[in-house]
């Protein structure tokens, strides 16, 4: 018989989680951020993460998969319509977990997630970096040829000078 590989289902088999995930995943794509216990949010991130990823693509076929997951088609619609554009600079992490506490019944640690849809800020390309051993070699020609051309400098101002006080 399988194993789970992730540990123990929620609430029960392998499908009441699916319908679980399902269910979580349309309230979070509602109402953009749900507070929910904090093994339930770690399952449903990478859950939530792959139908917005669906919805970047924006096809029919990406379209057809999001609905074969039992999510409401309204909120598909919402995915593909707004938030799909909101997030399409964005290279993953689409969901942010933030821990909350404890709830009062049960102690059980608490959590709220939410799609980040705030605009990306891409970091700026770092230049690969030149190999030194060569710009070593090459910088005392380069010294010399400054200092080469220095001196003609000087000696002009110096006749430039000395003409000056002869007139």
């Amino acid at each position: 018989m399988p194993q789970p590989s992730k540990g123990p289902r929620l609430g029960g088999g392998a499908a009441h989680e699916r319908l679980m995930l399902a269910n979580m995943t349309s309230q979070l794509i509602e109402h953009k951020r749900i507070q929910t216990t904090e093994h339930k949010a770690k399952r449903l991130q990478p859950f939530a993460e792959r139908i917005v990823t669906f919805a970047k693509r924006g096809d029919i076929a990406s379209r057809r998969r999001v609905l074969a997951k039992n999510i409401d088609k309204n909120v598909v619609h919402e995915l593909f319509t707004e938030i799909a554009p909101l997030v399409e600079n964005r290279e993953g992490g689409y969901t942010r977990i933030i821990k909350t506490g404890f709830r009062k019944g049960d102690n059980a640690p608490m959590a709220i997630i939410e799609l980040v849809l705030e605009p990306v800020n891409p970091k700026p390309k770092k230049a690969k970096k030149v190999e030194e051993a060569p710009v070593a070699e090459a910088a005392p020609e380069v010294v010399e040829e400054v200092a080469a051309e220095d001196a003609p400098v000087e000696e002009t101002a110096e006749v430039a000078a000395e003409e000056t006080e002869a007139k």
